[in-house]
């Protein structure tokens, strides 16, 4: 949701800039932490028919443990076929990316075993989904969907309510996670913005914990990110069935560019993809992708740690004097700065396979939002 600027929120910008001043204090934004190495991207055809099904929209992958295949969810939201995710083998090794063949697609389904209906019904069962991981442990398929928070109070489509759920290899329903209270849309000034609710899903490596993101600032947590001041964001921590863990404030980056004061978008910036860093269980990286009309998209990758930041599980709201230290963070790398052939609206990570180098590859995928103006684009970069 876009909302106009409001004594309110003028009166939390003082607070919300020394609150990001605290999360990067003695930690440059500009700092890497490791070298990263590109080694290539590979191009998918746009609207490429797969299975009766286009191939699109692509805003979350995971490399599965199960098969070595790796699994893509699509956001198309049944307009153009039933809501979906893929599965595909993308060659990877230290020369490049070599292809992505996709192998399989699969709709997701409700409860009753039918599958989504578009949001067009207004029926209150329409799904956005945004991320996909594998479950170590079962096999089984985690995703998200942010849910839909209308317009305004008076328009006609229905609140919707983000969701964590789980399906089985055919995409048969399986549960659905329980999650914070926080994470709840309303038809007030409380919970996620719109467009702006939950995205980013990431197992711990054991498998024993999910961790979420709320991809921008909840309403009462202050205002979004302007060229002047960033923003924060919820991350929380849950056990598999449900049980808050910890929850921390994420410092997002302001605005890169000044938005083009004559383009009908709003600009926006936010969490699209998190990713359990192995070997340390406060450790993530974080992708933050920003939209600035005029300047297009800017996406870069933090390594990120919850070590030492508030617990904020019980705060009303961020938007407050009371002390409050954000996660810390570190430029993993801005893709702004890899000989890519364009940077797009990239959405999606997962680790891939090692190299025989003993380098990790982190693998990448953007959401063309099945637009012929935008790319679906598989980057794969190598860190030590």
């Amino acid at each position: 949701m876009r909302l106009s600027p409001s004594r309110t929120v003028v009166s939390l910008v003082a607070v919300l800039s020394a609150t990001l001043t605290a999360a990067f204090a003695g930690v440059p934004a500009n700092a890497q932490t490791v070298p990263v190495r590109f080694l290539g991207e590979s191009i998918v055809p746009h609207r490429l028919s797969f299975e009766g099904t286009t191939v699109g929209g692509l805003s979350g992958i995971d490399l599965d443990p199960c098969t070595g295949e790796y699994a893509l969810i699509s956001d198309d939201r049944s307009y153009q076929q039933p809501a979906r995710f893929y599965t595909a083998r993308i060659d990877v090794d230290g020369d490049g990316v070599h292809g992505v063949r996709f192998t399989g697609t699969h709709a997701l389904r409700q409860p009753d075993g039918t599958t989504y209906p578009p949001p067009t019904l207004n029926d209150g069962k329409a799904i956005d989904p945004e991320d996909i991981r594998v479950d170590p442990a079962t096999c089984r398929y985690w995703w998200s969907q942010e849910g839909n928070r209308p317009k305004t109070k008076d328009a006609p489509d229905p609140v919707i309510q983000p969701s964590i759920q789980v399906a089985g290899r055919q995409g048969e329903y399986m549960g659905t996670l329980p999650l914070p209270e926080d994470y709840r849309i309303t038809t007030g000034d409380r919970g996620p913005r719109r467009n702006l609710a939950l995205e980013a899903i990431t197992f711990s490596p054991d498998g024993s914990r999910l961790t979420s993101a709320v991809e921008g600032p909840l309403l009462q947590d202050g205002p979004e990110s302007t060229t002047e001041h960033g923003s924060l964001a919820r991350v929380t921590q849950q056990s598999r069935t449900g049980a808050v863990l910890g929850q921390f404030a994420y410092p997002l980056e302001p605005l890169f560019a000044e938005p083009d004061p004559d383009s009908p978008w709003s600009p926006d910036t936010g969490i699209p993809s998190i990713l359990a860093y192995p070997g340390d269980a406060n450790r993530y990286l974080v992708m933050e992708r920003t939209y600035v009309p005029g300047s297009g998209f800017r996406i870069r990758i933090f390594d990120a740690t919850t070590r030492g930041a508030t617990r904020i599980q019980n705060r009303d709201s961020l938007a407050s004097a009371a002390a409050l230290r954000p996660m810390g963070k570190q430029l993993l790398v801005d893709l702004d700065d890899l000989p890519l052939s364009t940077v797009d609206n990239v959405e999606g990570m997962t680790w891939g396979p090692r190299l025989a180098t003993g380098e990790r590859t982190l693998v990448l995928v953007s959401d063309d939002n099945f637009s012929s103006d935008e790319v679906t684009q598989v980057i794969a970069l190598a860190l030590p």
